[in-house]
C-alpha cells in the first residue's frame, strides 16, 4: 500500500532519520485534496512510504493492511472524525506517533487529543518542517513543554469556538447553524458579532 523508492542508508541518530524518512510509512489523512497531496508530495521527496486518505474509512482500510509508523490526521473531518480515528489507529498498534492537524479554533481539542494518544498537534496551514518537529518533540533529545502549563479556555472562548465550529460544519448557514445549536438566529448572530472572548 505504500509507496516506496528507497535504497538503505547508513544508521542516523532520531532526529536526522526522520528529517529524512528512510523508508518509515507514513500515513496522510485529510479531506482537503489539496493539502493532502502537497503534504504527502513532500513527505515523499524527504524519504518517507506515504499513503494517503480522505476520511476515516479510507484510513482504517489502508492501515489494517499495513499499519503505518506515523500518521497525519485532520482533526475534522466530514463523517467519522480525527480524534475516532486516532483512538482506532492507536488501537491498532500503540507504537503509531500520530500528529493532528487542526484549524482556527481546535486548539483545545487538539489538546484533547493528545491525552487520547496523540504525539503532538500542528496547526494548519503546516508545512513539512511544522509536521516534522511534531513528530521530533517528545523525543529524549528534545525538551516538551509539560501539560501542566495549558491554561483552560475560559467558558465564554469555549461557547465561542464550538459556535463557529458549527457554522463552519453549516457551511456558514446562519439560520442551519442556529437550530443545530438550539438557539434563535437573532441571537447567534448577535453572538456571532461579539469579538473573540480571551
Amino acid at each position: 500500500m505504500f509507496d516506496s523508492s528507497l535504497n538503505a542508508a547508513p544508521k542516523l541518530d532520531h532526529a536526522d532519520q526522520l528529517a529524512r524518512g528512510d523508508g518509515q510509512t507514513l500515513l496522510v489523512v485529510d479531506d482537503n485534496e489539496t493539502l493532502r497531496e502537497r503534504v504527502a508530495r513532500a513527505f515523499t521527496n524527504r524519504g518517507f512510504c506515504v499513503c494517503t486518505a480522505s476520511n476515516y474509512d479510507e484510513a482504517m482500510a489502508i492501515a489494517r493492511e499495513e499499519v503505518p509508523d506515523l500518521a497525519v490526521v485532520d482533526l475534522r473531518m466530514p463523517g467519522r472524525s480525527g480524534l475516532e480515528l486516532l483512538r482506532d489507529l492507536k488501537r491498532l498498534n500503540e507504537a503509531t506517533k500520530i500528529v493532528m492537524l487542526t484549524g482556527f479554533g481546535s486548539i483545545a481539542t487538539a489538546v484533547e487529543a493528545m491525552r487520547h494518544g496523540a504525539h503532538n498537534y500542528v496547526s494548519k496551514p503546516a508545512d513539512t518542517d511544522d509536521i516534522l518537529r511534531a513528530f521530533d518533540k517528545g523525543e529524549p533529545e528534545t525538551s516538551t513543554p509539560p501539560l501542566t502549563d495549558y491554561h483552560a479556555p475560559s467558558l465564554a472562548r469555549a461557547e465561542w469556538e464550538h459556535i463557529h465550529r458549527v457554522l463552519d460544519d453549516c457551511g456558514g448557514n446562519i439560520s442551519e447553524a442556529a437550530r443545530r445549536l438550539g438557539i434563535h438566529r437573532r441571537s447567534l448572530q448577535r453572538k456571532l458579532h461579539k469579538l473573540a472572548p480571551e
